[in-house]
């Protein structure tokens, strides 16, 4: 039984010694090499007791290094961009206030101007320190399973970024279903497109770890130029794929795929936010014998908690399911204390153990969305509300709708935003679109990209044989582009700001 995953890269090493594990522009590493640099790492930060490690560094092959080295040296980690707002960087480091944070010689500037007054390591100051294998293995000797391994920060509905605690045995039990799930061997090179603090990251690394596949950093700059990303992947042999699918729809949508097809796509899954089927179906058309997959799941729950390998034909107005929940996870529909009917809608909850610890230094947040099985009044079991509301199709299968938040009452009727988005994003000059609510003027806002036949007019024309006229957008805003999030997501708060400085009297 794993209780470490640092289990993973031992055996791995010993395998595969001189195989490179992570590669990117900045360099390689081997996993004997990663082993080792971790090692020396978790020397040096043994020093530091029991605490927080924060890792601010440039997204190189060298920080799965440092990740790994606060895990030998007893800790958890917390990936923080170098890209992220001042004030987040220095929101989450009051949360967390880690014993030490470790950054490299390029982030250097960055972390001088957070004026932040707590202990900072520079990487390659204690990348040579030398390996104290009696310290490590009497850390090791003290390590469970249920240790936390990682915290990540996710946005908070106060404004303040939340923790998620995720542990070891949490990772194993995602790593143990991902790999034997979508077969990911040691013939894997994954191309990573996730940002090492967005919770995608961690199915890429591990996966990595455990197989002995390798993992290709995609530069992030080639996301805006969809050809040479392309030509990137071919150059790099990827023929396995887990991303946003922002990032799937851009390379569609530029007609990159109609240009040049990468010729080693085998595995193609999407996570993070709903994956319009029109952009699919586009996606699979060029690739008909690759595997796809819709993979869902909250941070809270340990990356994904539901997946869906799609085997049958969608219409583009069809929303994707996300599935089946994962092995060894339960992942059910609420509507209030019962379990939902077949086509009623209610609240995804999970339970298993795939859930985080909580949020670490919040336990009333953490109250808020792990509690009780109300299914359960017998002895203690925790499940995780996800916020997310859900159905079952005739098939058994479970359907993403919305937000909780997205779910809104307008002009008498109850609706799901998600709803108007999927037959949007149907509409054959539509590129992109979302939907939000202004509750002080009860407008519905639509958001979209498309060509020059995406007109307001034509736009609800296709409309009316797709949704309600209740539905209907009241207000719609063409732009050249959507915002996104660092994580590659669409970035609805950019939206809504844009909406109340120009479109408010529209």
């Amino acid at each position: 039984m794993i209780r470490n995953i640092l289990e993973y890269l031992e055996k791995t090493a010993e395998r595969l010694p001189d195989k490179i594990a992570f590669s990117a522009k900045e360099g390689e590493i081997t996993f004997a090499e990663l082993e080792e640099t971790a090692k020396r790492i978790g020397t040096y930060l043994a020093r530091f007791g029991k605490c927080p490690v924060a890792v601010m560094m440039q997204k190189t092959p060298v920080s799965v290094a440092a990740f790994l080295g606060a895990v030998y040296s007893g800790n958890f980690y917390t990936p923080i961009d170098v890209t992220m707002p001042k004030e987040r960087v220095l929101s989450i480091l009051h949360t967390l206030n880690p014993g030490v944070m470790v950054i490299d010689e390029k982030s250097r500037k960055v972390a001088d101007g957070l004026g932040y007054g707590g202990k900072i390591v520079v990487l390659e100051e204690i990348i040579e320190t030398e390996i104290d294998e009696d310290i490590l293995r009497k850390i090791r000797m003290k390590t469970i399973d249920t240790d936390p391994l990682y915290a990540l920060f996710t946005s908070g509905s106060t404004g303040v970024p939340k923790g998620v605690v995720i542990s070891h045995q949490a990772v194993v039990n995602l790593t143990e279903w991902y790999t034997e799930a979508f077969d990911i061997t040691e013939k894997e090179i994954i191309g990573n497109q996730a940002p090492f603090y967005f919770d995608s990251s961690v199915k890429d690394i591990y996966a990595v770890l455990k197989t002995g596949a390798q993992m290709e950093i995609i530069p992030k700059m080639l996301f805006s130029f969809p050809k040479k990303l392309l030509e990137y992947l071919e150059e790099k042999k990827i023929n396995y794929i887990d991303w946003v699918p922002s990032a799937l729809c851009i390379v569609v949508n530029t007609g990159a795929l109609d240009g040049f097809r990468p010729s080693y796509l085998k595995k193609i899954m999407f996570c993070g936010e709903a994956m319009p089927t029109k952009q699919f179906n586009l996606w699979k058309a060029k690739y008909p014998d690759a595997m796809f997959a819709n993979i869902y799941g909250p941070t809270e729950t340990t990356v994904d908690c539901t997946y869906y390998i799609v085997d049958r034909d969608f219409a583009d107005d069809e929303p994707l399911p996300i599935g089946y929940g994962c092995r060894n996870t339960d992942v059910f529909i609420l509507n209030g204390d019962r379990l939902a009917e077949a086509g009623e809608s209610g609240e995804l909850c999970v339970r298993g153990r795939c859930l985080a610890l909580g949020y670490y230094n919040n336990p009333e947040k953490t109250a808020e969305a792990f509690i009780q099985n109300p299914l359960n009044p017998y002895y203690p079991e925790k499940i995780y509300k996800t916020g997310d509301i859900a159905k079952y199709n005739d098939r058994g299968e479970i359907i993403f709708l919305a937000r909780k938040d997205h779910q809104i009452k307008h002009m008498g009727h109850r609706i799901e935003l998600g709803e108007i988005e999927t037959a949007i994003n149907s509409i054959d000059v539509i590129d992109s679109g979302v939907c939000l609510y202004d509750n002080e003027t009860q407008r519905i806002l639509l958001f979209y990209c498309g060509g020059e036949d995406a007109t307001q007019a034509y736009i609800l024309k296709k409309l009316r044989d797709k949704v309600p006229k209740y539905m209907f957008p009241n207000v719609m805003m063409k732009l050249e582009k959507m915002p996104q999030t660092l994580n590659g997501k669409i970035d609805r708060l950019a939206l809504k700001e844009y909406y109340d400085k120009d479109g408010k009297n529209a």
